[in-house]
């Protein structure tokens, strides 16, 4: 059966050059020097992140920038196109009508970097494993459909469901399913430290906390990927500022995380010849969450009076340097089934006299207390310019009194949105695959990754469960419209805009248009290096 997802095809792996002309050649580079990455990501060892490169346990767009290199999946996400391709495995279908059984058969002759061989029992044991530890805010959530997992033999491997779901082949090309050794992972332990056993394209070499890691080519890969370089060395920065002076010395090569809204502009002039600079659309999105347990934002009028008086145009204007695009839903522009149901709701200015009569006939003080958290560092460094832009729209409107609670340890951070710690919090969403349901699911099903306090039964364990039995995904849009409209009416989450992608390559840098991919990690084996000519 074919399934096909939700996107609009120019999402999936196609970016356009802004300065074209500046690099050319083949881009082999295959045994040239390393192609050097620079990053703003961080990975800390810690006691709430013992583990950062446990596929288990990451799940943010930094630790899947690392697994997707080195680690395998049965499929991944072809360079074009919405169907995934076989990867380690050599083909995979359903086996019954209702979606409720996938059957793969492994490619013959894979081995695991350390020389382990691979058959269909780790494809069960790493599953499993994701499974059994279930860690908080990790992306057992996407498995979690998952009955039981029976290998008839070393190559065939056979996945039971509890449910119909039509995306399930797309939850396989996902970390969430990458191939672990037994010998070295434990079945229900985290695996701690710095180190990396896969068989995905690239061996970790080395890393050295707060400096560099060196991915270099994996001689024991089988797949269906081909490398355009034989060493990636990515370098951490604490500032963008910093990485991008990087670039411009030629000491890095390469950066897309995460650049500020005045770097993408600098560098869209072109100014430099040395220096090209890539976009494409994106599917990342930005949104507050409302802890709905909490006093005070439980009544849904303080939420709804929010989104009456949040004006996104000003803070993608003013802030984001229109790099980025407002958004009236979870689901964004791009993927189809697209709807704006908070557009409709409350519009697209603030409208300050209707949140007050909003508070007023649900019976709510003003100015209402709020404390809205933020990440200091990962998602960038416009952040703060973000949120302190909402503090004082909210503030202004009278209707408000809005305390700013930044938060700096990433882990730290993460640890207490799950406990409900805080009362209204920012987060931003990379899908793990371009279709609807992973801008739904991950929030409002029922092993939501926030843990949220806000439950929708209808959404839960009816919508959610419909759409998935609904192999011709179009036929799926009018519930994704009807899912979209409960939450604009309810406001546990408020979207507020939607990114593009980027990234700048110094000039011989080849593969950049196909480097980042519909959930924008990066794909190293794109990169290569040719010849300047700009």
């Amino acid at each position: 059966m074919n399934r096909k997802l939700l996107v609009v095809p120019a999402l999936i792996g196609l970016a356009t050059p802004l300065l074209a002309g500046c690099g050319s050649g083949s881009g082999s580079g295959g045994d040239g020097k390393p192609i050097v990455v620079g990053t703003t990501d961080t990975f800390q060892m810690s006691k709430d992140n013992p583990a950062p490169l446990d596929p288990a346990t990451g799940y943010d767009i930094g630790s899947w920038n690392i697994f997707q290199n080195t680690y395998q999946t049965l499929l991944r996400m072809p360079r074009s196109g919405t169907d995934p391709e076989p990867e380690a495995a050599k083909e995979c279908h359903f086996t019954d009508t209702q979606g409720e059984q996938y059957r793969c058969t492994l490619r013959d002759g894979l081995t695991f970097s350390n020389g382990d061989k691979i058959t269909s029992e780790d494809v069960k044991f790493s599953v499993d494993r994701m499974l059994r530890i279930n860690a908080p805010s990790g992306p057992a959530s996407l498995l979690t459909n998952v009955d039981k997992v029976e290998t008839p033999d070393e190559s065939t491997v056979v996945f039971h469901l509890k449910d119909p779901d039509s995306t399930f082949p797309f939850k396989l090309s996902t970390p969430a399913a990458a191939i672990v050794d037994g010998k070295v992972y434990g079945a229900t332990e985290i695996h701690r430290g710095f180190s990396v056993v896969g068989s995905g394209p690239y061996t970790l070499a080395s890393w050295a906390p707060g400096k560099e890691a060196v991915f270099t080519k994996n001689p024991k890969y089988k797949g269906s990927i081909k490398l355009k370089n034989s060493k990636i060395e990515l370098k951490f920065f604490t500032t963008a500022t910093a990485m991008e002076t990087a670039l411009k010395n030629g000491t890095v090569d390469v950066m897309n995380r995460t650049m500020n809204p005045d770097q993408i502009n600098r560098l869209t002039v072109g100014n430099d010849p040395n220096i090209k600079l890539t976009e494409a659309p994106g599917t990342e999105i930005r949104y507050l969450v409302f802890n709905t347990a909490d006093k005070t934002v439980a009544d849904k009028a303080v939420r709804q009076a929010v989104a009456m008086v949040v004006d996104r145009q000003a803070i993608t204007r003013d802030v984001y340097l229109r790099t980025t695009e407002p958004l009236y839903s979870m689901v964004p522009q791009g993927i189809t089934g697209h709807s704006n149901p908070f557009f409709d709701t409350y519009g697209d200015q603030p409208d300050v006299a209707r949140a007050r009569k909003t508070l007023e006939k649900a019976n709510i003080s003003t100015p209402v207390p709020l404390t809205l958290s933020y990440t200091t560092n990962h998602y960038g460094d416009a952040t703060a310019g973000e949120f302190a832009k909402l503090k004082s729209q909210l503030d202004s409107s009278g209707l408000f009194k809005v305390t700013l609670n930044p938060v700096s340890d990433w882990q730290a951070y993460k640890a207490d949105y799950v406990a409900h710690k805080f009362q209204v919090y920012g987060m931003g969403w990379f899908p793990d695959f371009p279709d609807p349901d992973n801008y739904l699911a991950p929030f409002f099903g029922p092993d939501d990754f926030m843990n949220l306090a806000y439950v929708n039964p209808v959404l839960r364990n009816q919508i959610l469960k419909d759409t998935r039995q609904k192999t011709q995904r179009s036929s799926a849009v009018g519930d994704f419209e009807q899912a979209e409209q409960i939450i604009a009416n309810e406001v546990p989450i408020l979207p507020l805009w939607q990114g593009k992608q980027y990234i700048a390559a110094r000039a011989d840098i080849t593969g950049t248009e196909w480097a980042l991919n519909a959930s924008s990690t990066t794909q190293f084996w794109e990169l290569g290096r040719g010849a300047a000519t700009g």
